[in-house]
């Protein structure tokens, strides 16, 4: 991938050969999902995803083969469909530090395309404090059992807090 340098024509001189969404976001230890669609005649090109704001310098996290096999290099997948020009770039496990500027790209002779796409990752319910209490009244609430940390259950007397969350739990708010 040696012609990056003039690869700025990929989506300012407006090209529509990628787009993906602008910003992505997740939440710590959960996964996040980035779908980018290209125009025909890049099915066979081989798709990636790379990492770090400066085009010339964005190290690469993941590659397609140029078929629609998925790819898995360590938390991260690829997945090509050539029948609906799109791919489909899935992060697992996230971590805070996984937050960053990241490219979705088409490998091509010259130039090659791609679109910037930024992703924030939020920390995750264990960070947080959970309790339980006795009383319908919040002013008056007496906390029977207090949960602190990435703990995976915590005890007093016959009371206790067990963190199970699931992503559909946290999606709903839960």
């Amino acid at each position: 991938m040696e012609a990056r340098e003039a690869a700025k024509d990929r989506v300012e001189g407006g090209s529509a050969a990628i787009t993906g969404p602008k910003a992505v976001r997740g939440l710590e230890q959960g996964s996040l999902t980035v779908q980018c669609r290209y125009g025909p005649g890049w099915e066979t090109d081989v798709k990636w995803w790379c990492r770090g704001a400066d085009w010339d310098r964005c190290k690469f996290v993941v590659k397609t083969t140029g078929s629609e096999k998925e790819v898995k290099k360590d938390r991260v997948s690829i997945k090509d469909n050539q029948k609906n020009r799109s791919f489909t770039v899935t992060m697992e496990k996230l971590r805070l530090n996984d937050a960053d500027t990241y490219w979705c790209g088409i490998e091509r002779a010259g130039p090659d395309l791609g679109i910037q796409v930024e992703v924030t990752v939020d920390p995750g319910w264990e960070n947080y404090v959970k309790w339980c209490c006795r009383d319908a009244d919040q002013n008056n609430w007496i906390i029977l059992v207090q949960a602190t940390g990435s703990k995976q259950e915590e005890n007093m007397n016959r009371v206790y807090i067990k963190q199970n969350m699931t992503m559909s739990d946290e999606k709903n708010g839960l």
